[in-house]
């Protein structure tokens, strides 16, 4: 007699590591930087009680309804479901959904990109929005499966269309590739941006969790204490590198008028 599935156990995570990106076309340049994100559980959100962390309220940290999703402060697990069954995506991903991103430091935050994750009920991964922000003020969302929906394993590579402008030392055109891999307590994303046949861009965010509590929201406020800041200012610094270097640029088109790509 089989055993019922047993409902995974999600909890609310932060973690401590790096973001690396390689620019390979044109001009070579590459950085490594120190980073620390959220992956929090969405089910669970509000039901959060964490020393410096609000949720949707003033604190050192904080994560902002208005800052994901419809954008305009509307619960977000309500939001991402609706994407998932617009796209014939809610059976599949009939689990938990799990933002990673990173809050707000003294109000102010820029996330080039934050992931939802979104699972099955036994806890496997079947599709992932990746909700991309450029400094134009500007956000798009790529929506990233298997064709068949069957779950995303850590060496699995997920393609889509670029459609969005980012840098204006790329043009808007190729294709991204994604991977993301979880073993134990260490998270990965890798996401390629492919372009005439090579890959112009190798990118990978990762980091060891531990579980979100005061002690780890001290210890980020101590190691990291201008991060938020900190990426706007360095993503600046690489495109005046960039620029120094008389990379080619590209002039921003208009966003597109879909505000998900799959």
């Amino acid at each position: 007699m089989n055993s019922p599935a047993r409902t995974p156990r999600w909890r609310a995570e932060v973690c401590f590591g790096t973001v690396m990106h390689e620019r390979r076309a044109e001009a070579h340049n590459r950085f490594v930087y120190p980073i620390a994100f959220l992956r929090l559980p969405l089910s669970g959100l509000h039901a959060l009680r964490v020393p410096l962390l609000g949720i949707d309220r003033a604190a050192p940290f904080a994560v902002h309804s208005a800052d994901h999703g419809a954008r305009d402060g509307s619960a977000l697990l309500p939001w991402i479901r609706g994407l998932l069954a617009d796209n014939g995506l809610a059976s599949a991903c009939d689990g938990e959904v799990v933002l990673q991103t990173m809050p707000r430091l003294f109000g102010y935050v820029f996330n080039p990109v934050s992931f939802w994750l979104c699972h099955d009920r036994e806890g496997a991964l079947r599709a992932v929005l990746a909700e991309v922000s450029n400094t134009f003020g500007e956000r798009h969302n790529y929506l990233v499966h298997h064709h068949d929906l069957r779950p995303i394993l850590g060496g699995d590579e997920l393609r889509a269309r670029k459609v969005f402008h980012v840098s204006p030392f790329f043009p808007v055109s190729g294709e991204y590739r994604f991977r993301f891999a979880s073993h134990g307590d260490v998270h990965a994303v890798h996401i390629d941006y492919w372009n005439d046949g090579q890959c112009s861009l190798a990118t990978h965010l990762g980091g060891r969790a531990r579980a979100l509590d005061g002690r780890a929201m001290l210890a980020w406020l101590l190691r990291f204490p201008l991060m938020t800041i900190g990426v706007m200012a360095r993503i600046h610094w690489q495109a005046l590198r960039l620029w120094r270097k008389r990379v080619s640029f590209f002039r921003k088109p208009l966003p597109p008028l879909e505000e998900t790509t799959r």
